[in-house]
Formats: structure tokens, sequence, C-alpha cells
């Protein structure tokens, strides 16, 4: 197997991390691969942030717990409560990839799952784990979306699209078994 598929199938979703940090010349890796990801008539409709503030990270979660928790469907909030309560895992790094609206409408979130499948397969090569995160937008669903947005310096017309979260496992993780039954070959 090369390279390539042994990064695919060795990926898995981490939601326990270490406080051990990131260099930075990895998070520059990681963050040009998701700035070189392929997009519809190459419009690149993203903005990738790179997000090592602590206490930035600290009000996102704890902005997007108190959102999902006044849902009124509370199956994703005590799911994330029996889990400890932690959006984000304690990773020490979150990639924001912000988006902006393209043609036609929803065309923009294909280009954001290639650009945020890079940024984790880049990590997994460099034996960084990570975890491809939509909850992040609880943090933007209540009244500090503006707040946030200002924040991390988005870019205008841009929302909120997900993150991807970086750093070292407390425990090492396993992918999860492939369903061959999501398959089909027809001739």
């Amino acid at each position: 197997m090369n390279e390539t598929l042994k990064t695919i199938a060795g990926r898995y979703s981490c939601r326990s991390f270490s406080g051990k940090t990131l260099s930075d010349a990895d998070l520059q890796t990681i963050a040009d691969a998701g700035l070189a990801a392929p997009s519809g008539m190459n419009r690149r409709h993203w903005q990738i942030i790179v997000v090592k503030n602590k206490t930035l990270l600290s009000e996102l979660e704890t902005e997007g717990l108190r959102v999902m928790s006044e849902y009124p469907d509370k199956t994703t909030y005590d799911r994330i409560m029996s889990r400890g309560g932690k959006l984000f895992y304690d990773a020490p790094v979150m990639i924001f990839i912000a988006v902006k609206e393209a043609f036609p409408k929803g065309a923009e979130l294909i280009d954001l799952g290639i650009a945020a499948q890079n940024i984790a397969l880049a990590a997994t090569s460099l034996g960084i784990d990570n975890c491809i995160c939509g909850l992040v937008a609880f943090a933007f669903a209540g009244g500090k979306a503006e707040e946030f947005k200002r924040k991390l310096k988005f870019q205008n017309g841009y929302e909120c699209g997900l993150c991807v979260l970086l750093g070292y496992a407390d425990e090492p993780g396993t992918p999860r078994a492939i369903d061959k039954n999501k398959l089909t070959f027809i001739d």
C-alpha cells in the first residue's frame, strides 16, 4: 500500500487531546495543504484561519455549549455532555475554514469538505491527530457570531464553515472499520 493510502486508512477522529503543542512549521504545512485543495471553477471560496489562542477557543466552546443547551432537541448536547462536555476535546489548535457563498448555492460546501479533508490528511501524514468538527457552528448560532467573526478575522462576506481540531491524542485511537455494504459497482 502506498503512503497516501496508508494515511487515509490510518486517519481517525481524535476526541481526546493532550496538551502537547504543535510546531509552527507543521501548522504552516497543514494550512498550506488546505489552501492547495481544488475547488469548483477554481473559485477558492474559503479562508483558512489557524487559531492557537486558548482563551478564544474557550470562548467559542462556552458559547457553542450554551447555544446547544437551549435547542429543543437535546440529543447532540446530551451526547457531548456524556463525553465530558467538550465541543473541541481540549485540542490545542483549531483550523477554521470560513466560506463565502458560491453559485449555485451550496457549491462552496463541496469545496469546504475537500479543504477540510486535505487538512486532516496532511495532519495525519505528519503524525498529528485531528478531528473534522462541524460543532463549531453552534458558537455562531447565537448572539456572538459577529464578535467571533471579528476576532477570527473573517473576510467580508465569509461565514463559519467548519473547523479541524489538531493536536496529539491522550491515547491513540483506531480508524473505523470500512463498511463494504456502502459500496456498489455497476458494470
